[in-house]
């Protein structure tokens, strides 16, 4: 069977491994394998590996300049009857990742042919999601959860950006780096 093609481009971002191997969510919830963390700048969804990799190419030159984001609060987003992610918001003193997601994104999606999107940027961290099999009472279970959870650091430093596609065994872990660069 093949699968469907999923490519984005996102900030990896990490947290201390021992943290996330002793969460312990609701049952239907799924957590994100450790090395999957990222901040998506990007979702391309199903292009072709060229398109992706072409809008990837057309990032501006690194800057080198890395930032420090701030972890905040972990909150469901999604529809807000049936959220379909629990992440933990990022922020940055200056505002730069909200600014370069909103600079960067339309023109990584027009390059990679990808549907416009025109919500304003919220960066955040994916940490866990329901699974879609998931009722209400599960989805409740999750949000509160989710409300519970308290970072175990207050800054990381995100100073690489990274283009992603599915991983090749996703039991494992959802997704793979296919290439990466420093800021």
């Amino acid at each position: 069977m093949s699968r469907r093609p999923n490519w984005f481009v996102g900030w990896p971002l990490s947290l201390p491994t021992d943290w996330l191997t002793r969460l312990r969510p609701p049952p239907r919830v799924r957590l994100f394998h450790p090395d999957d963390l990222h901040a998506t700048v990007a979702f391309f969804g199903p292009v072709s590996a060229e398109a992706a990799r072409a809008a990837f190419s057309a990032l501006p030159p690194p800057a080198g300049d890395a930032v420090q984001a701030r972890w905040g609060p972990v909150v469901p987003m999604g529809d807000p009857r049936r959220p379909s992610a629990l992440s933990a918001l990022l922020s940055s003193d200056g505002g730069e990742l909200r600014a370069f997601i909103q600079l960067n994104r339309p023109r990584l999606l027009e390059r990679a042919g990808a549907r416009p999107d025109a919500r304003t940027p919220r960066p955040h961290v994916t940490l866990a999601r329901p699974q879609r099999r998931a009722g209400p009472a599960d989805r409740a279970a999750a949000v509160a959860w989710a409300a519970g959870l308290r970072m175990p650091v207050e800054r990381s430093v995100i100073d690489r950006i990274a283009l992603y596609s599915w991983s090749d065994d996703r039991r494992a872990r959802l997704f793979r780096v296919v290439d990466s660069r420093p800021l």
